[in-house]
């Protein structure tokens, strides 16, 4: 596609000698030219024709002169450049247009290999300016798919507390702040039946778009199992079973998923290879609710999962986390570690379930401080009240 290239000069015999010169490349679709023989008519071809590129102007000219078209330009928004012409002792001219925001500039009389080597320079930095324009726009579009996105990720998971004002046997809250637009970790719960209140939470592999696409496909997954199965044992098999035989990459989630028996305050749980929760006691302290280990899920359909169960007395809460808590890294790269989270946890013993979970997440904003997330951070506590 040809660069429209309008030249404004009052000169009349201007126009045949740049057709004359630059015939072969006007003839080729390289160049296209415009002509004006002063500002104001140049203004009513540009606001006439948006597809001109570039302006070579003269300075001095009648009716409206360069300096003042120059000005007028700067208004536009448009991708235009301006190159000015003017004799070669009108320096101080060429310098207030350089100053208004003129691009380049030549001195009569023209030397017209300069003025195509002055043609080409601006093409090129008019290509530039546009690809910076698309992906700026591409950008725009992308952060705004984005911004979409994450209010579907997290409409997605219970963010109303309580979640069941009517049942006085237990409380919950958790909370989820991805380390992007969008991440990978989750957490959800629900009522199984009268007596059961099952919980999860879980961290995909990797960031972003894809991670959060296998985390919505996980929690459907596990929400739906769940109302089927007997066991959190028997929930997870199925899970893996079917993530790993529909997973078409490394993507991987590890899991820890809990039923609370809110007659008894036990938990049968079955963990997939995610951190071990603690349970918070206002009485006997802080307690590791069970061993680490478990296969992660999502890559091989054989694995096989065990169930465990431990028992909450009234009054005392299970807390789970993702790991953008237990390693989150400070600027100085020292990581926040386990002893802080168990220091952390010990220091809300007497605390109830959202001042837990929002304690920890403040205790490890505190610590990275400056510093990015490394990592999305979700955290969960279920306390049975007896």
């Amino acid at each position: 596609m040809a660069f429209k290239i309008l030249v404004v000069d009052d000169e009349p015999d201007v126009e045949l000698l740049i057709r004359q010169t630059f015939r072969r490349k006007i003839r080729d679709g390289e160049f296209d030219f415009e002509f004006a023989l002063n500002g104001e008519e140049a203004l009513a071809k540009l606001n006439d024709d948006a597809s001109i590129d570039i302006v070579m102007s003269d300075i001095n000219m009648p009716v409206m002169d360069g300096l003042t078209l120059l000005s007028r330009l700067s208004t536009m928004d448009r991708v235009l450049r301006t190159v000015m012409v003017s004799a070669y002792g009108d320096m101080q001219n060429i310098r207030i247009a350089m100053n208004r925001g003129a691009y380049d500039f030549l001195t009569k009389p023209i030397d017209f290999e300069d003025f195509e080597i002055t043609i080409q320079k601006t093409i090129r930095e008019i290509k530039g300016v546009r690809d910076g324009h698309h992906a700026r726009k591409q950008l725009e579009a992308i952060n705004s798919e984005l911004s979409v996105a994450a209010r579907i990720q997290q409409s997605m998971l219970p963010r109303r507390f309580p979640p069941f004002p009517d049942r006085s046997e237990f409380e919950v809250y958790a909370e989820m702040q991805p380390a992007s637009s969008v991440g990978g970790d989750f957490y959800d719960f629900f009522l199984i039946d009268g007596e059961r209140f099952g919980f999860v939470i879980g961290d995909v592999s990797g960031k972003g778009v894809p991670a959060a696409l296998f985390m919505a496909a996980t929690r459907t997954l596990l929400r739906a199992t769940a109302m089927q199965a007997a066991s959190a044992a028997e929930c997870i098999r199925y899970v893996n079973k079917v993530l790993a035989r529909q997973s078409d990459g490394p993507t991987f989630v590890t899991l820890f998923y809990g039923i609370l028996d809110t007659r008894s305050g036990q938990v049968d749980y079955c963990n997939a290879g995610h951190h071990p929760p603690y349970v918070v006691s206002p009485r006997v302290g802080l307690r590791k609710a069970a061993d680490g280990g478990g296969t992660i899920a999502g890559i091989d359909e054989r694995a096989h999962y065990e169930g465990g169960s431990v028992l909450l007395a009234p009054g005392e809460s299970l807390v789970l986390f993702t790991d953008g808590a237990l390693e989150a890294f400070d600027s100085a790269g020292e990581m926040f570690d386990e002893e802080r989270i168990e220091q952390a946890l010990n220091s809300f013993a007497h605390a109830d379930v959202e001042q837990i979970v929002k304690g920890l997440m403040r205790e490890v904003r505190g610590f990275v401080g400056a510093a990015s997330a490394s990592d999305d951070m979700t955290a969960l506590a279920v306390r049975y009240l007896g």
